[in-house]
């Protein structure tokens, strides 16, 4: 089976499971197996009633929610190309790419989304409005989730990227990119969580707008993997979500990891006393362990550290978490040796949206602050003798694809 039909085959199987959820102010709004495959059957029918063929390409326009995923869902299924979009984009840039791709339908989260795009875009291609055809508990008619599969995917996105040269490209990716890189994806996160007892059922957040890569591979290896994912809907309360939903991973950009390091380190500071007393003792001492040079008494300032200071930060950041898995950009070797000094590994990417997400990826058992690891194995054989890679600092990008033909 493709991925996609896997992706059906876990939500058929196990309808009553809950694959999805938003974390709200007022808590976890959750999405069963059944409820997405309701959603993803309404979305294919009106994508039908709107025109969309096998091959168009379709623009997606919104915040991430549970209703983003059911329609990007239904246009692969449909046979399209879904095309995500970053809805804090300037509306010019914006329509850049749709026009560069060539889309035959715009389906966006609202009003508001298109309003910006509708004002430098008079030829804009319909659009559907799916906050509002996207009803609870109004399942269609018919097989769940709305009929037949493709039963061989050639391109099933195309995913925008700017790089470092400036103008976006889109990058075209096929169901055969998809397939490999979610057997890489699902290998290395079954690794990272060998031997956690539980249900199996990890407890992934995810704060990243979905149209990016990184974010769009790590919800399908979910789907793929029959996990939940929890989703952030507010990032001005990114902490309360953070501390509701208990990860024991996520994926993150370094700008937030370096901004805990530093606001953790200031807070210590501002404090005084024994506790920054115990932390620098502690900290110098824990480095000098990683370079070999341990001198008399480091190993009573360290478990002291250990024990009264290291923990507590630990517990505030989340005590369940397994690991932080970093990429996007290089993440100060400083701010992954403090993680690490605390007991919280930081599992570094590098990858390229052309090479679908990720060229390597720490090994979970082997991590060295300033490196991104090997590079993703060509099976699921152990890794063995691979050595790891020091963060890039830059990407390249390819050519921007072409309009279809109309």
């Amino acid at each position: 089976m493709n991925f996609l039909q896997t992706i059906f085959s876990n939500l058929s199987r196990s309808p009553q499971k809950t694959v999805l959820q938003e974390v709200r102010e007022d808590g976890l709004h959750s999405v069963s197996g059944a409820d997405l495959l309701d959603w993803i059957g309404q979305s294919r029918r009106r994508l039908r009633e709107a025109g969309l063929r096998p091959g168009d390409r379709c623009g997606l326009l919104g915040p991430n929610s549970s209703r983003w995923v059911a329609m990007n869902l239904a246009i692969m299924a449909e046979g399209a190309m879904a095309v995500p979009l970053y809805s804090r984009q300037a509306p010019e840039e914006l329509v850049a790419m749709m026009k560069d791709c060539g889309v035959s339908l715009l389906c966006c989260a609202g009003a508001s989304e298109t309003d910006a795009i509708r004002s430098c875009w008079s030829d804009l291609p319909p659009v559907l409005d799916y906050s509002q055809s996207l009803e609870e508990g109004s399942p269609d008619a018919g097989e769940t989730g709305g009929g037949e599969l493709p039963g061989e995917l050639q391109v099933v996105t195309i995913i925008y990227t700017s790089g470092t040269s400036g103008e976006p490209k889109g990058v075209m990716l096929n169901g055969d990119n998809i397939d490999f890189m979610l057997q890489r994806t699902t290998a290395r996160l079954e690794e990272l969580m060998q031997g956690v007892p539980g249900s199996g059922d990890d407890r992934v957040f995810h704060y990243l707008p979905l149209c990016f890569a990184g974010s769009w591979i790590l919800l399908l290896t979910c789907l793929y993997r029959n996990n939940n994912l929890m989703l952030s809907t507010d990032l001005n309360r990114l902490a309360d979500e953070w501390k509701l939903a208990r990860p024991q991973y996520m994926l993150n950009v370094p700008a937030l990891l370096e901004r805990i390091r530093t606001g953790v380190e200031e807070k210590i500071r501002a404090g005084g006393g024994v506790g920054l007393l115990l932390f620098s003792r502690g900290q110098s001492a824990w480095l000098r362990q990683q370079a070999n040079g341990s001198r008399p008494f480091d190993r009573v300032w360290l478990a002291l550290a250990r024990r009264l200071v290291f923990a507590k930060i630990r517990d505030r950041i989340g005590s369940g978490l397994r690991a932080l898995i970093c990429g996007s950009a290089p993440l100060a070797e400083e701010t992954q040796q403090f993680f690490q000094m605390i007991g919280i590994p930081v599992l570094q990417v590098y990858g390229l949206t052309e090479t679908t997400a990720i060229c390597t990826m720490d090994d979970v058992h082997r991590v060295t602050a300033g490196r991104v690891g090997p590079a993703i194995r060509a099976s699921s054989s152990p890794p063995g003798g691979t050595t790891s890679a020091r963060s890039p600092s830059r990407s390249v990008c390819w050519k921007p694809c072409r309009p279809r033909p109309r």
